[in-house]
């Protein structure tokens, strides 16, 4: 599809028997694309972004030594001490104790004993050494500690993201059905841990005169869509892609209409790092549907299942 100087890009598909039309300037729709890819991107590659995930280490209950030597249950990079500290796990409740003499911070101050919130929490505690970040993580019942390294190899030898040329016609518009009552999903993960999410409802969309479905789960303030397509393994990633969308502007109780853009379709974590957590698709967002949209497999890290 081409078009120059704000041309009007038609997008017409079926939904429910009647259809929707909306009229796009084309070079305004792709600039916003390329300013999305380029935030993504920009991301992904900052100061403790995932390119910086260096570690994940599951920690048991009682005393978890942290530091740089190799033997502790907290491994750390060879840039910090040999011991930082302990975390001592009690009853769900990890607690931080700092090695004497070594400069450790707590949320940006000095630390001294204290409890760390998971990241489950929306302000849950960081703590630092130079350049290299931890903190806990919850799934499910099991604690664990993420590791941040910024001056990671992964991030030193990312070579950038690839995308599918931009496709105004996978800018599509979809029937948000709610529940009666919302349902609570368990989901699997790359870990192994299923994770519980709330779905408010279901959407459907037309493609090449066939329906499709797929079920979100609420995001924050978006609807997050975890999903497979005939080209995952193929031309994406094998396990998943993300697709994040506005909430319906009539809120979730009622029918209504939802933008599916899937030109943004991305990559999960777990694509750029070992060390991520990512979701699995539902059976029901499996689609028998090949969308050539989006992010494609990066090099390397693509191939994991």
């Amino acid at each position: 599809m081409t078009g120059q100087n704000l041309a009007a890009v038609f997008i017409s598909f079926a939904i429910g028997g009647s259809a929707v039309a909306a009229d796009l300037p084309q070079e305004s729709y792709e600039k916003s694309i390329q300013q999305f890819r380029a935030e993504r991107e920009a991301k992904l590659t900052r100061d403790d972004g995932w390119l910086t995930v260096v570690a994940l280490d599951w920690l048991k209950e009682g005393e978890n030594r942290v530091g740089s030597n190799p033997s502790f249950e907290v491994p750390l990079p060879k840039s910090v001490p040999d011991r930082v500290g302990t975390i001592t796990v009690h009853n769900g409740i990890a607690r931080f104790t700092p090695a004497p003499g070594v400069a450790v911070t707590f949320n940006g101050q000095a630390v001294r004993e204290t409890n760390l919130k998971p990241d489950t929490s929306p302000d849950y505690d960081k703590l630092a050494v130079g350049r290299v970040k931890f903190f806990v993580i919850k799934r499910g019942d099991k604690l664990g500690v993420r590791v941040k390294d910024n001056d990671s190899a992964e991030r030193k030898q990312f070579t950038g993201m690839r995308w599918y040329p931009i496709d105004p016609s996978w800018r599509i518009q979809a029937k948000f059905t709610p529940w009666d009552k919302p349902r609570i999903l368990n989901v699997d993960t790359m870990i192994g841990i299923k994770e519980q999410d709330e779905s408010p409802g279901y959407v459907t969309f037309a493609r090449n005169g066939k329906e499709y479905r797929l079920e979100p789960v609420i995001d924050g303030k978006e609807l997050q869509f975890v999903m497979r397509d005939a080209t995952s393994g193929k031309s994406t990633y094998a396990a998943s892609r993300f697709l994040y969308a506005e909430m319906p502007k009539n809120g979730l109780k009622e029918a209504g209409l939802i933008e599916l853009d899937f030109n943004r379709a991305e990559n999960p974590p777990c694509v750029y790092s070992d060390y991520a957590t990512c979701p699995l698709p539902l059976p029901q967002n499996r689609l028998q549907l090949a969308i050539p949209a989006g992010e494609l497999m990066y090099p390397g890290h693509g191939q994991r299942p």
